[in-house]
């Protein structure tokens, strides 16, 4: 399953694939893609570029909110071929060298056992390539609060739990935040909808990202852009809200 949708925002599009979503921050000094999805959605991202009159040569950053095998997706291949610098918070620059190599709070393959919601969500991201993925030597590392120099000036914000260096990318003139899995619409794990945190079973800390959440009270913007699920466009203080009231701490 892919969906491409343009402009939820000036210049910001989003591709689906199996339930997980990369975005492309296009401005006239070139592109921006937040994470990588599978192996095999790099060819949705250059339909997506093709669809607004642009090309991979314009791509001059990749930003990953986290290091997990389904944001590291097609990094490697990204960086190897077209030299396209990797973005990673330093506490997941080695998770996203090694995207398995991570201890969430509950088993990652018995909790689906008593969530069959989860099901067709993690069976697509299997035939996506989400066994297969090779991690990426990240070059480049963003600090928080830091403003990064690429098109869209996002502003780097980290929000640890879900993995130690999990991330959210405000841009304040297009009004959006991309939230990664610091705060999602759709729990792979649970086939629950509504924002949330994802469920112990992919996350280190609970109790960290629930806290988290505190950060996001000073980053408004009208369209919260998850790392699964669809956009949320009723702000990011009505996200935050709703995660509190469905996640436990």
């Amino acid at each position: 399953m892919v969906r491409i949708e343009l402009d939820l925002a000036p210049g910001v599009h989003r591709i689906e694939h199996a339930y997980t979503n990369c975005y492309v921050v296009a401005e006239e000094d070139g592109i921006t893609l937040v994470d990588a999805a599978f192996p095999s959605t790099g060819r949705a991202v250059i339909d997506c570029l093709t669809a607004i009159g642009r090309q991979p040569s314009d791509i001059r950053a990749l930003l990953l909110t986290h290091g997990h095998f389904d944001h590291v997706g097609f990094a490697r291949g990204l960086h190897a071929s077209l030299g396209v610098p990797v973005w990673v918070h330093p506490d997941d620059r080695r998770l996203a060298a090694h995207p398995y190599r991570y201890t969430p709070q509950q088993n990652r393959f018995a909790f689906p056992l008593r969530h069959p919601g989860s099901w067709p969500i993690l069976g697509a991201m299997a035939a996506a390539g989400a066994l297969a993925v090779r991690g990426v030597q990240a070059d480049r590392t963003y600090a928080d609060g830091e403003i990064l120099d690429i098109p869209g000036h996002p502003r780097a914000v980290h929000t640890p739990g879900h993995t130690s260096g999990q991330s959210v990318f405000h841009l304040p003139e297009q009004d959006v935040l991309i939230s990664g899995d610091a705060l999602v619409t759709l729990d792979p794990y649970t086939g629950e909808r509504g924002p949330r945190l994802v469920a112990p079973a992919a996350t280190a800390d609970t109790e960290k990202a629930y806290a988290a959440l505190d950060r996001f009270d000073d980053l408004a913007a009208r369209l919260v852009l998850p790392g699964h699920g669809d956009p949320w466009p009723e702000g990011t203080s009505s996200a935050v809200t709703e995660a509190r009231r469905n996640s436990k701490a």
